[in-house]
């Protein structure tokens, strides 16, 4: 099941935002074929903890050889779209570039994931999440006041501003081109996108309601009642009371007075109400305050980690993580009334599906071979 249901995805194994995008899309249903290379992946992992490479078929192919490229596009000829990481440029020098593609078929969408873009004076360049992120404007806005900028893991770059935009602007494409019977080659760079995340911030920094301090702003924990306090057994809550009725609760439930922090949207208080919250918060344990803070609709909440979301309870009772053969794992979403995708299956190990697929397309075991499959 799934709302993807009936596409067919090849996706040319890389590391990163690339192979997310692909779990996406094979979350949501899709046949996706993800196409390794003879000696396998870069960084290995157990089938069971390989979870951006679940739900997917795995074939092995040389594409430095022609056989390997030969299958490789003839398996382009039943599929909707395919999707690379490479830098602007190695797929064309291998032959299975945009144009090698849709001259087998005119349909096909052709995802590409760069950080920098296909075009672009930047476009050829090294680069990693760190430095896409740095240049859109996100990793300068984010860290304490006074200090360096605070590196928010792949999130926003990678993942967020790289992968996801990726997958989102595949099914675009692929729902357009169900109406025009033609593909077209999708661009999707981490600049682009974690540009994107920062529209809100571009907008309020142009109004002057933003400044660009970090640290200094009501939702970069410039603010006392947006921000994290450490509690009395070092653990922290995360407080979010923006509303009045919010920032009321959480003072009534901190055992603090409004008279004596009035002043909640005026600056020149926010030092001496951030010292007077995290001593009162200072007084119990995390787990005591998330005890307290339970159904008073303060935004007040526990900071867990990893290792403890499963036992919450709404995401417990809401599935919101899944055992798979043991493992725990990310539940596909968003969520669907009538096409919710089926539990993925575990990622398949190199050249699992060789066989199957390859054989399909007519190759005998000696073609196989000759291609680069193990």
């Amino acid at each position: 099941m799934g709302p993807l249901k009936g596409l067919r995805i090849i996706e040319i194994a890389g590391i990163g935002p690339g192979p997310f995008a692909g779990m996406l899309l094979a979350d949501m249903g899709a046949e996706v074929i993800r196409i390794e290379r003879p000696t396998g992946p870069t960084f290995p992992l157990d089938a069971k903890l390989d979870f951006m490479n679940r739900g997917k078929r795995c074939i092995s192919l040389n594409l430095k050889h022609p056989q390997g490229i030969d299958a490789a596009l003839k398996l382009c000829e039943s599929a909707d779209g395919l999707i690379e990481g490479f830098r602007p440029g190695v797929t064309e020098k291998l032959g299975i570039g945009p144009e090698d593609a849709t001259a087998i078929n005119e349909r096909l969408v052709y995802g590409r994931m760069t950080g920098w873009g296909q075009q672009g004076p930047w476009a050829r360049e090294a680069g990693h999440d760190i430095n896409y992120i740095a240049i859109s404007g996100a990793l300068y806005s984010i860290g304490e006041k006074g200090g360096k900028p605070i590196l928010p893991l792949t999130l926003v770059g990678d993942f967020g501003g790289g992968g996801m935009l990726l997958a989102y602007g595949m099914v675009c494409a692929l729902l357009e081109a169900k109406t025009s019977g033609k593909g077209q080659v999708v661009d999707a760079s981490i600049l682009d996108g974690s540009t994107t995340l920062m529209a809100t911030f571009f907008s309020t920094l142009q109004t002057g309601f933003w400044q660009e301090q970090r640290g200094s702003n009501i939702l970069d924990g410039g603010a006392p009642f947006y921000d994290t306090y450490e509690c009395s057994d070092g653990e922290y809550i995360a407080i979010g009371a923006i509303e009045p009725q919010f920032y009321s609760a959480m003072l009534s439930g901190l055992g603090l007075s409004e008279e004596a922090l009035p002043h909640q949207m005026d600056q020149k208080y926010w030092p001496e109400m951030k010292a007077k919250i995290a001593a009162a918060v200072a007084t119990r344990s995390r787990d005591e305050w998330a005890e307290q803070f339970s159904g008073k609709e303060a935004c007040v909440t526990p900071v867990l980690k990893m290792s403890e979301v499963a036992e919450h309870r709404h995401v417990r009772e809401r599935g919101v993580l899944l055992d798979i053969d043991g493992v725990q794992q990310p539940a596909p979403a968003p969520r669907f009334s009538r096409t919710q995708p089926d539990v993925p299956h575990l990622a398949h190990v190199l050249g699992a599906d060789n066989h199957d697929i390859l054989s399909s397309l007519g190759l005998d075991p000696e073609a196989m071979k000759q291609a680069g499959a193990t």
